[in-house]
């Protein structure tokens, strides 16, 4: 989620809520994880993006969704103030 809010606002960001964490499986070890993230919401200053982690045992074919959240996003300033999310970041 982290990285979609960065390329989306062009600059820093931080995370301001973490909405509707759900487990539905665990991640064992030598699981591989894939997550998926969609921005679902652009606003002035925030953003908020939907991620799905997925895992799939080594030794099949088929995944299985483990957790999925909604993370809310604003974009900041050099100064650690919000900003546009449209405003390009300096540099």
């Amino acid at each position: 989620a982290g990285s979609v809010a960065a390329m989306t606002s062009g600059g820093r960001t931080a995370t301001i809520a973490v909405e509707g964490m759900i487990f539905h499986r665990p991640v064992k070890v030598g699981d591989e994880v894939s997550l998926f993230a969609e921005l679902v919401r652009i606003g002035r200053t925030s953003m908020r993006i939907h991620v799905q982690a997925w895992r799939r045992q080594r030794h099949r074919a088929a995944s299985e969704k483990v957790t999925e959240a909604t993370f809310s996003f604003v974009a900041l300033d050099a100064a650690g103030r919000p900003r546009p999310v449209t405003e390009p970041a300096p540099g």
